[in-house]
């Protein structure tokens, strides 16, 4: 049980870290002139919809938090072993961006689950 506790925040740093990782390394292959790589900001918002259904208690908290603990360890992984493409601003504010569409996704399937128990009664 306690385990379980922090199996939505691990979830979400792991999902949120492969998502990241496929954005840059597909950005990384595409050539600088392409501006279709925002798009790929929707693709954060699925770490925050498994994260919390896997979090039974705080299942806007803890996608939130798997997000906030990913986002410095994904800055180290630009810094260290990607090349960056923009300053260090401009991937502050992209990481910021990711970590909003992951707790958007979260709230998504909060709204998803209150309607179908509705329709339920």
């Amino acid at each position: 049980m306690r385990g379980q506790r922090w199996f939505g925040v691990i979830c979400c740093f792991v999902l949120f870290v492969g998502v990241f990782l496929s954005q840059k390394l597909s950005a990384a292959s595409s050539y600088p002139g392409d501006r279709h790589s925002e798009w790929g900001l929707l693709f954060f918002i699925l770490p925050g919809v498994i994260a919390s259904v896997f979090s039974r208690h705080g299942r806007v908290i803890k996608p939130l938090m798997g997000a906030v603990l990913a986002s410095p360890f994904c800055l180290l992984i630009i810094h260290f072993w990607l090349s960056p493409t923009r300053t260090f601003w401009q991937e502050m504010a992209w990481m910021f961006s990711a970590v909003f569409w992951c707790a958007l996704g979260a709230l998504c399937y909060l709204f998803v689950r209150s309607v179908l128990r509705r329709q339920r009664r």
